[in-house]
């Protein structure tokens, strides 16, 4: 076929090819992930398709490779605004290529074992993006080796396949600690969060390397282990009020914890930030506006639920296990609940 000249019939992505001078391959990639190929490709392309009247049929495609065109985001807590905004990102990217995205709150009383083992099935799902760090993924493929694609978002894995898009948590940390520093604290305490899976021990990491390295010997700072939730900021505020040498600033691992935190310190009458600084982590649109507003560390939520997406899509489109990381950089919030440290007159 000529470029004066159109085939009878339906046009192929072979015509299409043809006529762009460029292989199937590169045609597959111009329509399918426009941003893998040059501004120049897309233009060829776009004007090949436009001149032999192809058009794309994303249901003959998956039928002929047996996919669902669906990806299933498993999600701890979908009341959590954190979660929601990483759903966005997955979101926005997923729709830009025809992909469904189907929800599960696996922390959700009614959910049944049964039902999270569908969801790793092939059958009902191309990819599975999860955002709950308490999945053993290795554990899972040791009894369905035949997994759809696992991307982890926001999370660590045990599985070394997995490819990843999460926050440098361990920056984070020292984001909030070198701010508390440099105010003049250096009594500084922390209210962990989950320590059994990755966000949580880098955030403690970040903790007692900060301290380590600005002279203070971090074993004998006020250390309480949390789990992201309000209620762990109300039990940690109890034991802080019972402290004979209180903190003068708190680094806390989750902006829940520490609402909550500041909340019980409000009725104790303990003032933030005369009495003691605090910094969270996260930047929930609440903070903005809470009493004090929080100082914290900003986790750009939306870009990492992108990152995961974009890992996933690479994934589907080679059809094999990928080693990527996509580490994503915070950055400090500085607000109200912050302050230097008091002088002792």
């Amino acid at each position: 076929m000529t470029s004066q000249t159109r085939k009878t019939g339906n046009p192929t992505v072979q015509d299409v090819a043809r006529e762009a001078n460029v292989s199937t391959a590169t045609v597959s990639r111009a329509l399918s992930a426009p941003d893998r190929v040059s501004e120049k490709t897309r233009e060829r392309v776009a004007k090949a398709v436009e001149k032999t009247g192809y058009v794309l049929n994303h249901a003959a495609r998956n039928l002929r490779r047996r996919d669902t065109g669906t990806i299933v985001a498993l999600v701890p807590d979908i009341g959590n605004s954190h979660f929601s905004n990483v759903l966005q990102g997955i979101e926005t990217v997923c729709a830009a290529r025809n992909l469904k995205v189907l929800i599960a709150d696996t922390r959700k009383p009614a959910i049944s074992q049964s039902t999270l083992n569908d969801y790793f099935s092939r059958a009902n799902c191309d990819g599975i993006i999860t955002l709950d760090g308490h999945f053993s993924i290795a554990k899972v493929r040791e009894k369905n080796p035949d997994l759809p694609f696992v991307v982890t978002a926001g999370e660590w894995c045990d599985d070394p396949n997995v490819p990843t898009a999460l926050i440098n948590n361990l920056m984070g940390a020292q984001l909030a600690m070198t701010h508390l520093l440099e105010l003049g604290h250096t009594n500084i305490g922390h209210i962990t969060g989950s320590l059994d899976h990755r966000p949580g021990a880098d955030r403690l990491e970040g903790f007692t390397k900060s301290l380590s390295d600005a002279g203070i010997d971090p074993t004998k700072a006020w250390i309480t282990k949390g789990d992201y939730s309000y209620q762990c900021g109300v039990e940690a505020a109890k034991q802080f009020l019972a402290l004979k040498n209180r903190p003068t600033a708190v680094f806390v691992a989750s902006d829940r914890t520490a609402i909550a935190f500041m909340s019980e310190l409000n009725k104790a009458g303990v003032s933030v930030p005369d009495d003691v600084s605090i910094v969270g982590f996260d930047d929930l649109d609440i903070t903005e506006f809470y009493i004090p507003p929080l100082t914290t560390v900003h986790q750009p939520r939306r870009k990492v639920g992108e990152q995961a997406a974009k890992l996933m899509l690479k994934l589907l489109e080679s059809g094999k296990p990928d080693l990527s990381r996509a580490q994503i950089e915070p950055w400090l919030v500085v607000r109200a609940s912050t302050a230097p440290i008091k002088s002792e007159d």
